[in-house]
């Protein structure tokens, strides 16, 4: 019996140290950079030390998920521009340069900043797979504290009037008041691929 006992939590930690292991590599840290967005600024993580946290939203010219969910990242920087929280976007697309970007910005009336992805240095680093996902990082220790979608507005071929979740929101607010993001109550952000190389 004590055979078996023994077993059982051993192989419970075995599955424990797997999730956090799986969770770590899903939530990873934002590198140092040095990366030009589409109006001539540089941008590095030091640009955003005098804030408490930094979102960047994955950007992608032509996407129609990225473009469409645009309202609803204004939305989130709004309502919470009191809060010392930076907004930004890049860009990933090997296929996408600046000039492209910022033809893009003008004609969707984006205005955020659009960092390019030269190499793909960021979405190397923290594993972006598709547009329209948002990662919440500490400016202080550059970790990720939360990587998903802004709401549960838009899907694949489907699009709700109105979102009846705001993940992004519910991270801030979880985060702003010292707690820990429980990334199993997010789903998976829908957006275009991006491909990797």
């Amino acid at each position: 019996m004590k055979l078996l006992s023994r077993f059982f939590i051993s192989s419970a930690l075995a599955i424990s140290a797997i999730a956090v292991v799986a969770n770590d590599d899903w939530l990873r840290s934002m590198p140092e950079f040095e990366l030009t967005d589409h109006l001539g600024e540089i941008h590095t993580m030091e640009s955003y030390s005098d804030y408490d946290l930094a979102v960047f939203y994955v950007q992608g010219v032509g996407c129609p998920i990225a473009r469409i969910a645009l309202p609803n990242y204004r939305e989130v920087r709004d309502e919470y521009n009191s809060k010392n929280i930076a907004f930004t976007m890049f860009n990933s697309n090997i296929q996408d340069n600046l000039p492209r970007i910022a033809k893009e910005a003008d004609e969707f009336g984006i205005d955020f900043p659009i960092i390019k992805d030269e190499g793909q240095q960021l979405a190397k680093a923290l594993g972006v797979e598709r547009t329209a996902e948002v990662f919440v990082v500490d400016t202080e220790t550059l970790d990720v504290l939360y990587r998903g979608p802004i709401n549960d507005q838009l899907g694949y071929e489907t699009q709700r009037n109105n979102a009846s979740e705001w993940y992004l929101k519910d991270a801030l607010n979880t985060i702003l008041a010292g707690g820990i993001v429980n990334m199993d109550d997010v789903p998976d952000s829908k957006g275009c691929l991006v491909a990797i190389f």
